[in-house]
């Protein structure tokens, strides 16, 4: 039963603050999307999770995780930087193939803040499923100001960050919204670059600077406030023909 209890609690504490940040970020969508619509990318994001982590466990089997990456960061920098790259290459793809795949008829995209809020939802969806791992484990072992500790930490910045890293892809998407095929795609994989190298970085100094998290995350909310900004532009843009 304290089993049950734990994981309900936890996966509640995930996706209850994935859902506040969600009805945050709808709030910058001048014309609302479909519910319906919504829910299904933050549900594949959420699939996306358990997608990840087979991946990721391999990557960590033979290159290093966790406290051996800090070593790693200090003895071979290099090979520190290909973890973290690898890890957070493949939760930027996934995600940006889930939103991609939902919309393989781009039916209902038809304006370019369409696919920020998309992207943005899926992300959360991601997150949502990703926070619920994190607090399982100190609420099996009752440590409860620890599971409150992580859930704070992760609301204000690492939800952020997956927030942040696919609003970004979607930007990129709908700056080339009226180009040409090959503008198109030459955008799509700068956004995903971008995304990326930014969750690298995030990683990188998060694993190897505990100290200075806190001086990450007001890196991160800064990054969000120059992309609400940037989302004034993106409403701007003007719809000279359809997505194609």
């Amino acid at each position: 039963m304290f089993i049950s209890y734990s994981i309900l609690i936890a996966a509640l504490g995930g996706i209850g603050p994935a859902l506040i940040w969600l009805l945050f970020w709808l709030r910058e969508d001048e014309h609302r999307e479909p519910r319906r619509i919504i829910l299904i990318t933050f549900l594949l994001g959420m699939a996306c999770v358990p997608i990840v982590i087979p991946f990721q466990y391999l990557i960590s089997k033979y290159l290093g995780s966790g406290e051996e990456v800090s070593t790693l960061a200090v003895t071979g920098i290099g090979l520190a930087w290909l973890v973290i790259f690898l890890w957070a290459s493949i939760e930027e793809i996934l995600k940006y193939i889930a939103s991609h795949l939902m919309f393989i008829q781009k039916k209902e995209i038809d304006e370019p803040m369409d696919w920020v809020i998309y992207m943005i939802s899926t992300a959360l969806g991601f997150s949502a499923a990703e926070n619920s791992l994190f607090l399982i484990s100190p609420l099996l072992e009752g440590d409860i100001p620890r599971s409150l500790a992580t859930g704070n930490l992760r609301f204000i910045g690492a939800t952020l960050l997956h927030v942040l890293c696919s609003a970004i892809i979607g930007v990129f998407l709908a700056f080339a919204f009226t180009k040409t095929k090959h503008v198109k795609t030459l955008y799509r994989t700068l956004g995903i670059l971008t995304a990326i190298f930014l969750h690298t970085v995030f990683n990188l100094f998060i694993i190897t600077n505990e100290h200075s998290t806190m001086i990450v995350f007001s890196f991160v909310w800064i990054a969000t406030i120059a992309l609400i900004l940037l989302l004034e532009k993106v409403k701007k843009i003007n719809l000279v023909k359809s997505f194609s």
